[in-house]
């Protein structure tokens, strides 16, 4: 059954015997992982694909800005994001008050300041030597920025790799502005999920999520530019905007005018039951092959230091669970009803990471530990949402189970 015939028709499955069937699901952790090996054992067979793909891009003004082998994946996996929203729910979405101002304000108040100070401790502190304190990564320049060789901007200095300028940047900073792309970036389709099985309010969930995504069209792109820069970071605020555009703008449209004409011409019933349950694994299967891009280009790094995966999901791990656990005591103290509060806790804990992996790649390039940052994203959130469901479930009589 495909996310949209688990969270749209719960009368199909009794609310106690909630569980994900699509194999796609399911087994999310799995297939990533496999791709992650296969990216790696391609690399080391084919070292030159993944950096022919990415050659394959749209330039402005002589600067590689949009790969379009990635743009395509992402696409896919925006797209059936967004075809889901209904924005007769969005307009309505005021009434339901309290749950909407929480996760409002844990996505876009607390959680990227919060995973900036945790990524910093643990990145730049804390594992710092065991990263490497030497250790340098290549990113690309800014978009539109055109500096010397020897130039220094922000954390980085200007050099020539293969004819092109490139950043050269500590490795901990490249792995830092990918935890902060996770960070501004709240909720993704698998938050339906997570909530649905959970067994809290399918509805109001995916109203939150319509909400969220409409609002990554304004503050992602600021606070992602402010952040980065913050951290002396390049900032290059017309890519972050042009990201915004690509992978939120452009599939948000396309979904919006293609969900009203299938709707008017095939009906609602048919949208939900076929349509949607097409969508699932054209999604996944999108991310899946994203991943194996972007590992069959870092296979050398990671094989070099394999405990980078690890070093890299410390922060993430720490930074879900914390944002959880201030999204569901927040909403205890609200005594909002406990169908709403775990939607409300769960939708600040899991990432966008498609946005995420979309942006890090434009921004930083698709060899960059910005990219690995975001895609070890992947890796940890299914294992760690499942657990947060579990918890949800075992403490919902701390709440109010009536639905208002």
């Amino acid at each position: 059954m495909s996310n949209g015939g688990i969270f749209m028709n719960n009368e199909i499955c009794p609310a106690n015997d909630r569980h994900m069937t699509s194999i796609f699901e399911k087994y999310l952790t799995v297939w990533v992982g496999l791709c992650i090996v296969f990216g790696i054992y391609l690399g080391k067979i084919a070292p030159g694909l993944a950096k022919t793909l990415d050659g394959m891009s749209i330039n402005v003004n002589g600067a590689p800005v949009v790969s379009i082998p990635i743009a395509i994946c992402l696409f896919f996996m925006m797209y059936p994001i967004m075809v889901k929203i209904d924005f007769a729910s969005v307009v309505k979405a005021g009434k339901s008050g309290k749950p909407v101002f929480l996760t409002l304000f844990i996505n876009w108040c607390i959680k990227p300041f919060t995973m900036y100070a945790i990524a910093m401790l643990f990145l730049g502190v804390l594992l710092k030597g065991l990263i490497g304190n030497e250790a340098m990564d290549l990113v690309k320049m800014p978009f539109g920025l055109d500096l010397p060789v020897g130039a220094e901007h922000g954390a980085g200095t200007v050099i020539l790799q293969d004819g092109v300028k490139m950043l050269q940047i500590p490795l901990w900073r490249s792995y830092f502005a990918g935890c902060i792309l996770l960070g501004i970036a709240p909720c993704t389709a698998m938050v339906l999920v997570w909530g649905y099985l959970a067994r809290g309010n399918d509805g109001l969930t995916l109203v939150m999520v319509a909400i969220n995504s409409l609002t990554m069209l304004v503050l992602y792109g600021v606070l992602g530019g402010f952040l980065l820069g913050i951290g002396r970071l390049p900032v290059p605020w017309q890519a972050l905007l042009l990201s915004v555009a690509i992978y939120v703008a452009l599939p948000l449209v396309a979904g919006y005018f293609s969900r009203k004409w299938i709707i008017g011409h095939k009906g609602e019933k048919w949208f939900k039951e076929k349509f949607l349950h097409v969508l699932t694994p054209v999604t996944i299967s999108a991310l899946l092959l994203t991943l194996v891009l972007l590992f069959s280009f870092k296979g050398e790094t990671i094989l070099a230091n394999p405990l980078t995966i690890l070093w890299i999901s410390i922060p993430l791990f720490l930074q879900t669970v914390l944002i959880f656990g201030l999204g569901y005591g927040a909403a205890k103290i609200l005594k909002l009803n406990y169908e709403d509060a775990a939607p409300a806790a769960m939708i600040g804990a899991s990432n966008h990471f498609e946005v995420a992996i979309a942006t890090a790649v434009m921004l930083f390039g698709l060899s960059s530990g910005a990219a690995l940052a975001t895609v070890v994203g992947v890796l940890i959130e299914v294992p760690v949402m499942l657990m947060l469901v579990g918890f949800c479930k075992r403490t919902a009589g701390w709440f109010n189970t009536e639905k208002s």
